[in-house]
């Protein structure tokens, strides 16, 4: 089973870990263009007013241009306690115990604009990149899609997707059968159904740490479906329209 999970524009600064080696992340046949894309943006840090248009920084982020610059250099810690933010807050990566991180090691994923997806605990930078950021050289979706869609596609147990659908671009998993795409959404009235946006964030945090913290690699969906309840979760298998596969966690 495999966890993907999206990134956080915000992230913890810092890290005990030596430099960044792409050697250590995990899907090491993305590496030529993890290299080529962190050059790509270590060389565009050079140009201070380039690298906050390319950004889109405001006045209070122009350090992030600095950041990027060190990329090489600076120290890294592991991706799921680098991102911050409401997803990565209730997953709440630092107070799990030893068996749990090691677990979530194994099974989740964060899929970085400028890495690819890298496993929870490899150990990344501080960086500034997103999904739309425009850095010369090919466009982030044309870098991207057909690398990582191939190495996603690779595995052939159960994936829950739970990027947005911005990074989904990045990497579709559509075509693999066992993966799912989950959307959080809530009941409205007459039966209706609707999605959340800041609560989205913070339930699928919360998700991750209790499948995290149960250390259950579920090889089918039906299982993780019937283990839901008893975690305290409402999770349904949706039959959309357009026949994709997706789950919805309800809240």
């Amino acid at each position: 089973m495999l966890i993907l999970l999206p990134p956080s524009e915000t992230k913890r600064a810092g890290g005990t870990g030596r430099s960044l080696s792409l050697d250590g992340l995990r899907y090491p046949e993305l590496t030529a263009v993890r290299r080529q894309l962190t050059d790509d943006v270590v060389r565009l840090s050079a140009d201070r007013d380039a690298m906050i248009a390319a950004l889109k920084l405001g006045p209070k982020q122009h350090g992030e241009v600095e950041v990027n610059r060190m990329l090489w250099e600076s120290p890294t810690m592991p991706a799921l306690d680098r991102y911050t933010g409401v997803l990565f807050d209730a997953l709440d990566a630092g107070t799990l115990d030893a068996e749990a991180r090691a677990f979530a090691g194994r099974h989740v994923l964060v899929h970085a604009a400028l890495f690819g997806p890298v496993g929870a605990l490899d150990p990344i930078p501080a960086y500034r990149l997103s999904h739309d950021s425009r850095i010369p050289g090919a466009p982030m979706k044309r870098l991207w899609a057909p690398v990582v869609a191939e190495a996603l596609a690779q595995h052939d147990g159960l994936l829950i997707d739970m990027r947005s659908e911005a990074y989904v671009a990045l990497g579709p998993t559509l075509a693999m059968p066992n993966s799912f795409y989950l959307r959080v959404l809530t009941d409205g009235p007459n039966g209706s159904r609707r999605a959340l946006n800041h609560f989205n964030k913070k339930a699928k945090g919360e998700f991750t740490r209790a499948i995290v913290q149960a250390r259950i690699p579920f090889a089918h969906v039906d299982e993780l479906c019937a283990w839901a309840p008893t975690a305290g979760f409402r999770l349904e298998i949706l039959t959309p329209d357009s026949g994709a596969r997706e789950l919805a966690l309800l809240v």
